[in-house]
């Protein structure tokens, strides 16, 4: 059977998500931990809604993992709870304390956590006041020694958005498109911190990061409102455009749709994405 597992992480002392031998990754503590629980051996492999990289965080993660209903029906043992919720308490028990999963249940066998997501959205946290940020969140934060003019920040976000080629902001893959549909870009500030919000169908490797190294600039007054969106169309990466650092990002958010429509959203995500004209 199929079990969708949503999930929440520090990402501060992982090398990211994907297992990789000699190294501590999400992957790897949850494989293990799911294994543990399930008495298998091997481990059931996990699909994932969002690979994210080291250092960055999720608040919203999604998974599915296939698991004989023996096993799974085993979970509860001697107690009164319900498969879904002795897999929650159980996990809880063998997890490190940097990862969490908030819930556990049996999905259609069409859910695919990573195809047949609707949107992913992200969030980004800078503080430009350093010497206001609470200690307590160093670790998903970013900090900036000038001023941001949020404002012009979220201008130039805004432009950034729809149906695009987005290879100025992504580390490219041999065979593999750069054309993503960008839902919502936008900044605000609270406080001393501007937050950003970035939503689309999915990303390329690095977009999101890069997508705020585009408008910090312009937020600190070094580049107009214009260029993030004239990087955009040159379709090339520019060297003013720094990858920001990844602790200050964060998973918030995975969507799907309802059971029925799973699988077209399935083969739609998984067709190549093209340009209208194209």
């Amino acid at each position: 059977m199929r079990v969708r597992l949503d999930f929440a992480y520090d990402g501060t002392d992982f090398s990211g998500w994907a297992a990789q031998p000699g190294l501590r990754t999400v992957e790897g503590e949850l494989t293990a931990a799911l294994g543990r629980i399930l008495r298998a051996d091997p481990a059931p492999s996990l699909t994932v809604a969002g690979r994210t990289d080291a250092g960055v965080h999720a608040r919203g993660a999604v998974a599915h993992v296939d698991v004989e209903e023996e096993a799974w029906n085993a979970l509860p043992g001697r107690s009164d709870l319900a498969p879904e919720a002795a897999a929650v308490r159980r996990l809880a028990g063998v997890l490190p304390s940097d990862v969490v999963v908030r819930r556990a249940r049996v999905v259609a066998e069409d859910f695919d956590a990573r195809f047949s997501a609707l949107t992913r959205q992200y969030s980004y946290r800078i503080c430009d006041a350093p010497e206001l940020l609470d200690p307590l969140r160093r670790r998903d934060t970013v900090t900036v020694r000038r001023p941001l003019d949020v404002d012009a920040m979220d201008v130039a976000a805004r432009s950034l958005c729809g149906l695009r080629e987005f290879a100025a902001f992504c580390k490219r893959r041999e065979g593999a498109t750069t054309v993503r549909t960008l839902l919502e870009y936008s900044w605000r500030r609270e406080g001393h911190l501007v937050v950003g919000t970035v939503v689309a169908d999915a990303f390329c490797h690095s977009m999101v990061r890069a997508l705020v190294g585009a408008v910090v600039p312009v937020g600190e007054g070094r580049r107009p409102v214009e260029w993030p969106a004239q990087v955009q169309e040159r379709a090339e990466r520019d060297p003013g455009v720094t990858v920001m650092p990844a602790h200050g990002l964060c998973l918030e958010e995975v969507t799907y749709p309802s059971d029925e429509d799973l699988a077209a959203r399935a083969r739609t995500a998984r067709a190549i994405r093209m340009l209208p004209g194209e």
